[in-house]
């Protein structure tokens, strides 16, 4: 095919030949930018002789009729192929579309209150579709307990290993420090007193309450959630979910349930090592800074700490890991495009998923306070 080509017969008529696609355009571009027509003139641009067209071409196309008509003429296209006039008209709605929604459209800003009512309007549908995906897991969810056939292990043990056991180090360690931190920040106040001794009662309450499960969550959601994202997402662009349903494989049972389940097993043990790391960071520092040794410390903490306050702990960690596994498998099925929106919507499921988990978090509360717990 010969390479795309703009002649001019005469002021008033343009020729178009050749291949218009994206690997023979490479030399119109500068041509379009130098073309002058007489101003007010009724110009007709032949495209009889293109020989094909692909997006890129009609891109160009339609912004070669569009400089003609910014320089004052009326400008008709005639002899394309039926195919190749769809192409360009849908090239041509798209672009008025994108022109509407620019904030840059006619030289003025959106409006506030457009920019408001659009976030609200994406908010309630992205709440909606949300509700939609917990309540297709939960469908899922209870076909495969009537199933049990169904329920793919290997998945799961994959997922409790990348999600729990490989997460250990980071976990321990940062629960190791803020354990450290609690003891160390009340260690001052406790000394004036002469309550070291009750350093025990605040790093076990703060730690097996809220620390612990709390900072295991966020950890896990900027870690797990934003892998799951980023995974399910990266097939979805690839289509390689497509392909699973076209070859009679439920993506939810191979990708989605695997994942919140795993989660909602390893979450709750990682929030008990958490703990245990949590108390012993402050052991030592009530060592250091308090007197209180390993003794005292462990007899004290045996003593204020109740069951009650590690299972409230405990009990906090399978519903943060269904909310971080399912916003993030939520954001990753929503994922359409290129590499950008795996980009996007990973983002989107860390922010979700961290933001979710302390609101709930803070409800829990809430509701501890009410029942006295």
């Amino acid at each position: 095919m010969m390479p795309a080509a703009i002649a001019q017969p005469s002021p008033q008529n343009l020729a178009l030949s050749g291949s218009w696609t994206a690997r023979s355009i490479g030399a119109i571009e500068p041509l379009i930018s130098s073309l002058r027509v007489a101003s007010a003139a009724q110009v007709t641009a032949d495209g009889t002789r293109i020989e094909a067209l692909d997006t890129a071409g009609a891109w160009l196309l339609q912004k070669l009729l569009q400089r003609l008509r910014d320089q004052g003429s009326e400008v008709s296209l005639q002899g394309l192929r039926p195919e190749n006039q769809r192409l360009l008209e849908l090239v041509a709605q798209h672009a008025a579309q994108q022109s509407d929604l620019s904030p840059a459209a006619g030289g003025k800003p959106s409006a506030l209150l457009e920019h408001i009512g659009r976030g609200a309007a994406d908010s309630v549908e992205q709440t909606l579709a949300l509700l939609g995906f917990i309540g297709e897991s939960a469908l899922a969810f209870c076909a495969n307990i009537a199933h049990p056939g169904r329920i793919r292990w290997r998945p799961i043990l994959f997922n409790i290993r990348s999600a729990g056991v490989d997460a250990l180090p980071i976990v321990g360690l940062l629960s190791f420090l803020l354990g450290i931190v609690v003891a160390y920040q009340a260690a001052d106040q406790l000394r004036r007193y002469g309550a070291n001794i009750f350093v025990a009662d605040l790093v076990g309450l703060s730690m097996l309450r809220e620390f612990a499960p709390l900072i295991t969550a966020i950890i896990i959601a900027g870690r797990s959630g934003s892998a799951y994202a980023a995974q399910i997402g990266t097939m979805a662009v690839t289509e390689e979910i497509d392909a699973m349903r076209t070859i009679g494989i439920t993506p939810m049972d191979l990708l989605v349930l695997p994942k919140i389940i795993a989660l909602v097993i390893a979450l709750p043990l990682l929030t008990v090592f958490a703990d245990m790391l949590g108390v012993f960071g402050g052991m030592i520092m009530a060592w250091v800074q308090l007197d209180v040794g390993f003794g005292d410390f462990l007899d004290r903490f045996s003593k204020a700490i109740s069951i009650t306050s590690f299972a409230i702990g405990i009990g906090k960690a399978p519903v943060f890991a269904a909310i971080i596994a399912v916003v993030g498998c939520f954001q990753g099925m929503r994922t359409k495009g290129g590499a950008d929106s795996v980009g996007r919507q990973t983002t989107r499921s860390v922010v979700q998923g961290i933001f979710l988990v302390i609101v709930v978090d803070a409800l829990f509360s809430i509701a501890f306070s009410l029942l006295e717990l």
